[in-house]
């Protein structure tokens, strides 16, 4: 089970960080990452993790901007988010799964959590 959480209205250029609890499996047997949905797209890859030794991976829309961290010990991804954009709005989901190298694909994750909404105003 997962729980997105961390959302909220921010300006243009500030951070925000998600956090995602996870329950159900040890954080060394899935990789964690988190999608993202704005009205009227499709849910986009932002961001994943793999499952033990911690590589990431990001879309170019946010490589350099965005990290996603998962810490072993609280079993909880996060998603922390700097310098932000307008175009970042969106509602912010995480997801699991339990291959090692899953696609960009949300289709093909296995698991999800409730979405957290994030809109950046310019």
């Amino acid at each position: 089970q997962l729980q997105a959480s961390g959302g909220g209205l921010i300006q243009a250029g500030d951070s925000l960080r998600l956090s995602c609890p996870v329950s159900g499996g040890h954080p060394s047997t899935y990789t964690a990452g988190w999608f993202r949905q704005s009205p009227g797209k499709e849910r986009e890859f932002v961001a994943r993790i793999s499952k033990i030794q911690g590589h990431t991976y990001y879309a170019d829309s946010v490589k350099g901007r965005f990290t996603i961290s998962k810490d072993y010990g609280k079993n909880t991804v996060y998603l922390q988010m700097d310098d932000l954009k307008p175009e970042d709005t969106a509602v912010y989901y995480c997801a699991a799964d339990r291959t090692s190298f899953p696609t960009s694909d949300p289709t093909a994750w296995d698991y999800w959590g409730q979405g957290t909404e994030v809109t950046v105003s310019s």
